[in-house]
């Protein structure tokens, strides 16, 4: 990130630290309290949290569901993601929150996204008098309200927002365009750089979800090199800590999937997913423990959207020899050989090797799941298996396979809406 951004950012998580971030939940804060304008940046400072510990935990969750990661616990609840076993009676996925050993999805990015929207409302109500840089504060609170609608879509086959009706995955999206187009807008009045590169990012996978490859390529083309804005993690406590590296490395609790173990290209290893076979076996102590090299500390950073993974969505839409030149570009980084396709205009050979270089490049930065479950998709939609665009599609082993724990495995893609809501939003039938 760039200093400016960075800069913002410390100071509001600065002042909150003493303050409203302490609190169990940003629900429990007065919204007297939150409507003073001396609390303005305590707004934005709560919904950055409460979007990155979400964001780890759904990395986790997604990274067990899609095949990045596998549970090596002797009992868990985790066992249902990694066994593709929710159902819409609910469990880990639907309530854990931010504080709970165990990473869930809906509830934490619903709070993500509700203290977000909450920050979109009130902050507008002060002047540029009451509050010093107002304008930026809007801008990143919509960059992550955006976000949270964006993983919400991903990660869940619905969802609902403050009581209202039923969502889909596609009304999700789009209300993450929304967020995203309005936080644009104020970024780019007020020069926040960074804060306009990551919208351009998020609101680029927000189009290509839902199939606005034009708008997806121009959101994307505008994102200079050397980009990325991270969300940022501390050592002392769970909440604030890589959970990624903490169930990994500190807990012994999941370890990475053989699909993405000891991966090469052209002979040469990719250490874009590199991971270490340890000596002692994981926490069930049986299973082989695999430690993730990305991540090497609890307090690593994690990102959120990036200069590569825009390029990627370049390379996705355009394909031809300008995907090839991009994937060339990562590869020389990566210092992997060039990738050179048999027909550089057969759109499913070059489509094909941009997902594998999504797999590899944007490895456990939360993107694989719904990778899997687009373009299967597409696949189906042009007369192919999933397999046949890209092997590393389908969701293994598949449904009705043991699972080693116990069970079998499922075919839960995306997570249900949970019946609790359900029963408690009067505007679900």
């Amino acid at each position: 990130m760039g200093a400016a951004f960075v800069s913002l950012i410390v100071a509001l998580v600065s002042a909150a630290a003493c303050n409203l971030l302490e609190v169990e939940s940003p629900a429990r804060v007065p919204d007297s309290l939150l409507e003073e304008p001396g609390n303005a940046s305590l707004n934005v400072a709560g919904a950055i949290a409460d979007f990155e510990c979400a964001f780890d935990d759904y990395i986790v969750a997604g990274g067990l569901i899609g095949d990045e990661l596998a549970d090596v616990q002797g009992f868990s609840p985790l066992f249902d993601y990694d066994r593709r076993a929710f159902t819409e009676f609910g469990g880990t996925f639907a309530t854990d929150d931010c504080d709970s050993r165990f990473p869930g999805v809906y509830q934490t990015l619903s709070t993500a996204r509700f203290v977000a929207d909450r920050a979109l409302e009130i902050l507008p109500t002060f002047s540029a008098q009451e509050v010093l840089g107002v304008d930026s504060l809007i801008a990143t609170a919509g960059a992550y309200a955006g976000y949270s609608y964006l993983l919400l879509g991903e990660g869940m086959c619905s969802a609902a927002v403050d009581g209202g009706p039923e969502i889909s995955s596609q009304g999700m999206f789009a209300a993450a365009e929304s967020r995203f187009t309005d936080a644009l807008s104020v970024a780019q009045s007020v020069g926040l750089a960074d804060v306009t590169n990551m919208v351009l990012v998020g609101r680029a996978r927000a189009r290509i979800n839902q199939g606005d490859e034009s708008g997806a390529a121009a959101d994307a083309q505008q994102v200079p090199p050397g980009f990325v804005a991270y969300a940022r993690y501390t050592q002392p406590e769970v909440r604030p800590s890589n959970r990624i590296w903490v169930m990994n490395v500190q807990e012994r609790a999941v370890s990475i999937e053989d699909d993405v173990r000891e991966l090469t290209f052209g002979g040469q290893s990719d250490l874009r997913t590199a991971s270490v076979l340890e000596p002692n076996p994981a926490q069930d102590g049986q299973s082989p423990l695999w430690t993730q090299s990305k991540y090497p500390s609890q307090d690593s950073p994690i990102p959120i959207a990036r200069y590569e993974e825009a390029q990627l969505i370049i390379a996705e839409v355009q394909r031809g020899q300008n995907a090839v030149d991009i994937i060339n570009t990562l590869h020389a980084a990566a210092g992997l050989p060039d990738f050179v396709p048999n027909d550089v205009n057969d759109d499913v050979e070059i489509l094909g090797h941009v997902i594998e270089e999504r797999r590899r490049e944007l490895f456990l930065e939360s993107h694989h799941l719904y990778d899997k479950i687009r373009f299967s998709e597409y696949a189906a939609e042009n007369g192919m298996t999933a397999d046949q665009l890209n092997p590393s599609l389908p969701f293994t082993p598949a449904a009705g396979e043991p699972f080693s724990k116990g069970g079998t495995y499922g075919n839960t893609t995306c997570l249900p809406l949970p019946l609790a809501e359900k029963a408690n939003n009067p505007n679900i039938p």
